[in-house]
Order: C-alpha cells, then sequence, then structure tokens
C-alpha cells in the first residue's frame, strides 16, 4: 500500500507526532483529497487540548484544508478527479434533524466537523464527506484559499448577514487573524468601515485593508468615538476577549448590533438599559457550509481580498502551531505538504 505523511495528536495534550500511514480510500459519499495547503486555527486547539466533548484519538486536526481531488468514492455526484477543492469547518450535516429540516444545515445536532469528528488537513491526503467540498476558484492558489475556508467564511458569512447595507457604519474589533479579513470584507462590501484595536501601530494597516477610520482602544474610549461617528449598525466581534465586546456595546447605533465571531472563554458584562434603550442587540454567528465557503472564496477573487500568511512545512507543524497560539503569528499560518 502506498504511503502518506500525517501530523496526529496521540492523545489529549500529547504533542503532534509526525507518522507514516497507508494512503486510505474513499468510502460511499466521501472523496479523497490530495491536500496542498492546511491553515492552522486557534480551534484547532480543541483537538489538541481535549476540549472537544467525545473525542477519539488519534486524530490529525486541520479544518482549512486545500487541494485536489484525488479519488472518488460511491454514490458520489457532481465531483470528479482532478478538482481545486476546499474543506473548512463544516464536516456534513444528518439531514433529518430539526434544523437540518429547515435547511439550517450549519446548526445541524450532529454535524460533523472537520479534524475533530473525522481527520483533517494536516497530512498529505485526506478523506472527506462530499457535502463538505467548496470549489476553489483558478485565481486563488491554495496557500490563498486555505484561510478562507474558516476565517474568510467566519467573518465574510457573519458581515453578509448582519442586516448592514452599503454605507452603514460598521466596526470590526480587533485586527488579528480574523479581523484583517473583516476589515477587508466591510470595506469591499460597502460599509462605512471602522478598525477597532489596542495598538495605534495597526492603524496604517488597517487604512491598506480598508478602515476609512481607526480607533485606538488604548488612548480612546471606542464606544464614545464610535458614538461620534454616528453609532455603529453593526460590531462585528473578532477579538476574543469579552472584556474589550463589553467595553464597545454603547458605541451601537439605534437598532445596532454586536456580531460576535470571536470565542472569548470569560462572560460578557453588558446593563440591561444599554441594550432597552436603543433596541441594540448581541448575536453569535457560527461559520456556515461548503456552499457559503464557496462564496467567500468567489467573493474574495472577485474584490482582492486576501489573508496574510505565514507558511510552513507539514514537517515544522509544532512550530507552527506555537507560533499561532503565541498570537504573534502576522496573521494565518498556513501548513504547505509541497503537493
Amino acid at each position: 500500500m502506498a504511503k502518506m505523511r500525517a501530523v496526529q495528536i496521540p492523545a489529549a495534550r500529547l504533542p503532534f507526532e509526525l507518522v507514516e500511514r497507508e494512503i486510505p480510500e474513499p468510502g460511499a459519499g466521501r472523496v479523497r483529497i490530495k491536500v496542498q495547503a492546511c491553515g492552522i486555527c486557534h480551534s484547532d486547539s480543541f483537538a489538541k487540548e481535549g476540549h472537544w466533548p467525545g473525542m477519539a484519538y488519534p486524530r490529525v486536526p486541520g479544518h482549512e484544508v486545500a487541494g485536489t481531488i484525488d479519488a472518488i468514492g460511491a454514490e458520489v455526484a457532481g465531483w470528479k478527479p482532478g478538482q481545486r477543492v476546499g474543506v473548512g469547518w463544516y464536516g456534513g450535516h444528518c439531514g433529518y434533524c430539526e434544523s437540518c429540516r429547515r435547511g439550517d444545515f450549519i446548526t445541524c445536532r450532529r454535524g460533523l466537523v472537520t479534524g475533530i469528528s473525522f481527520d483533517g488537513g494536516y497530512a498529505d491526503y485526506m478523506i472527506a464527506p462530499a457535502q463538505a467540498l467548496a470549489l476553489v476558484p483558478q485565481e486563488l492558489d491554495a496557500v490563498a484559499a486555505a484561510p478562507l475556508l474558516c476565517a474568510g467564511i467566519t467573518t465574510f458569512n457573519a458581515l453578509r448577514n448582519s442586516g448592514a447595507r452599503a454605507g452603514d457604519l460598521v466596526a470590526i474589533l480587533g485586527v488579528g487573524g480574523l479581523g484583517h479579513l473583516g476589515v477587508q470584507f466591510a470595506a469591499r462590501m460597502g460599509f462605512n468601515t471602522v478598525a477597532i484595536a489596542r495598538e495605534k501601530d495597526k492603524e496604517p494597516l488597517s487604512r491598506k485593508l480598508g478602515a476609512r477610520h481607526y480607533i485606538d482602544s488604548q488612548t480612546q474610549n471606542p464606544a464614545e468615538a464610535l458614538t461620534k461617528l454616528g453609532g455603529a449598525k453593526v460590531i462585528l466581534a473578532t477579538a476574543t476577549s469579552a472584556k474589550a465586546m463589553s467595553a464597545v456595546v454603547g458605541g451601537l447605533g439605534v437598532d445596532g448590533k454586536l456580531v460576535i465571531v470571536g470565542a472569548a472563554s470569560d462572560p460578557l458584562e453588558v446593563s440591561a438599559l444599554q441594550l432597552i434603550g436603543g433596541r441594540r442587540s448581541i448575536a453569535g454567528w457560527p461559520s456556515g457550509t461548503a456552499i457559503d465557503s464557496e462564496d467567500t472564496m468567489l467573493f474574495s477573487a472577485l474584490t482582492g481580498v486576501r489573508s496574510m500568511n505565514e507558511v510552513f512545512p507539514l514537517e515544522r507543524v509544532a512550530e507552527a502551531y506555537e507560533r499561532m497560539m503565541s498570537g504573534q503569528a502576522r496573521f494565518r499560518v498556513v501548513l504547505t505538504t509541497g503537493s
């Protein structure tokens, strides 16, 4: 049997292992992908640290996967070998729970997660459900496409479903792995885009990415600054700080919405009067399904949205993962297989 390299987590909180495995064969409803690039996401820590309930080990993580279809299993329609595809967080849905019956596949009660429910993209090859595949546009190479399959879809999909319209004041809280994409998407969607970050030195980059306004939350009160601009229709919270989120709620305009995509572990502190007086609201948004990933990549190809990436070969996975977890990466970390 032919062999491949894979990076596995042998058990929770143990170091990564670069191992040799047999190249797997796709079963019914599945395809085999020859992986070219796989982004490293903070959510990979769920597998690494054992925070996901019911995790089975060993597990190959990775849910920002870009490559080509290498083989197709039985009962797969509409896909063929050689197509360039990506796989994101969404790894498939059951089709029969209440959410699925309503067509809301991303909230499926039995939904699969790539790199958690089944082996992901830290490998030369992976097996994926056909329903999880998104076509990659020709304009995007694998390294450019990979981060769009999680960081990209999360910010793009949240913004396009936020209720904001072209011309509205939309703020992006945090200019990091998610936020630097959020600023680009917001600007290209026609929003009056505000970037909010803790460092003054992020202002030039934020403006280059498309922000018309910049708020340094270390030297300014972000809520007051947003109010002076007229109040935000939407604030997209990409930072993983509940304190930072709480600090901007007062900057929402009438009927404004705080949309949270950055997973903070600590609780938000918000006054009920802040919400009641201006009919303000707080909501979360998950990533999206395969067609949402496809939309994200197409929009990015059309408008020039690009992730800023640090690229590492597969064998340097431990270094790459620590670079991501340190928060020092600018702004996404991507593994390549050399394929």
